[in-house]
């Protein structure tokens, strides 16, 4: 099995309004917890009780589109809140997310990096000491998991910020921007991701659920085609609009309603009802 490792602050992990979004079930996309393999539900990234949608979920989706029959691993290792500062060599986040890697290397091969940080680090000109922290990290990466030529994928922080909210604050991140681009362009095996055209959710920090999907695919671009992604993707609302209509395998369907009884939204008698339903329609 492949897998990716995800890291970075809130907008990595995740904090889209999961009931804007129609939910991504997928028996081929599994995420680590607690040492094992799932099978995927969101908040795919759950650093804090807020999580929520995220880019990984429509990322793998579209992964799994183009490799049928295989199967993907989520290993979840961004941080809300989190400056590049956290990220330091042998600071706790950096060591964490390679303890993760490291033991899902045992079953599985990590072929890409899914990073996007910086809001946090968008004001007092910490921007003029973020490129060589950024490579830093990443070349700690690439040592740590033996992996010198494994594909980073960068993403651009919201053209939104710096107006409402909480993101009045990060009055400098076209600065990082700046950052993050010249780094994906001039560090080998490394892709830039544009938000342009992403939305925030009412908080004016994190971005909203319908443009993590598309974030996602972006992202999933970049690493297929090994290229920048530097404009909006012709077919982003379909995919959205074809995914909501995908019909669900048996062992997805029977994922989803034993989800909604360990819930309590379905009774014993309701659930064994639906499950043999869902048995006799998908023999």
């Amino acid at each position: 099995m492949n897998s990716i490792l995800i890291i970075g602050q809130s907008n990595m992990a995740g904090r889209g309004f999961i009931e804007d979004v129609p939910p991504i079930y997928n028996e081929h996309i599994n995420m680590l917890r607690n040492g094992r393999w799932q099978m995927m539900a969101e908040p795919l990234n759950f650093d804090r009780h807020v999580a929520g949608v995220g880019p990984a979920a429509s990322f793998a989706q579209a992964w799994t589109e183009d490799h049928p029959g295989e199967s993907i691993g989520i290993i979840a290792c961004a941080e809300g809140g989190s400056s590049i500062d956290e990220w330091t060599i042998g600071g706790l986040l950096a060591r964490h997310a390679i303890s993760e890697a490291k033991f899902a290397i045992e079953t599985s091969e990590i072929v890409g990096i899914l990073w996007h940080q910086g809001e946090s680090d968008s004001y007092g000109e910490r921007y003029k000491t973020y490129e060589d922290k950024l490579l830093s990290l990443f070349k700690h990466l690439r040592e740590e998991l033996n992996a010198p030529h494994i594909p980073i994928i960068v993403g651009e922080l919201g053209h939104y910020l710096g107006e409402t909210g909480f993101g009045k604050s990060a009055v400098e991140y076209n600065q990082i921007n700046q950052v993050l681009s010249k780094v994906a362009y001039t560090e080998k095996n490394c892709y830039f991701v544009t938000s342009k055209g992403l939305t925030a959710n009412p908080d004016g920090i994190h971005i909203d659920a319908i443009s993590q999907r598309k974030f996602g695919l972006r992202y999933y671009e970049a690493f297929s085609k090994q290229k920048h992604v530097l404009d909006i993707l012709d077919m982003e609302h379909e995919w959205i609009e074809k995914e909501a209509k995908r019909e669900l395998t048996k062992n997805e369907s029977i994922y989803v309603q034993s989800m909604k009884f360990a819930l309590g939204q379905l009774s014993f008698e309701e659930f064994s009802i639906n499950v043999s339903r869902i048995n006799e329609r998908k023999s």
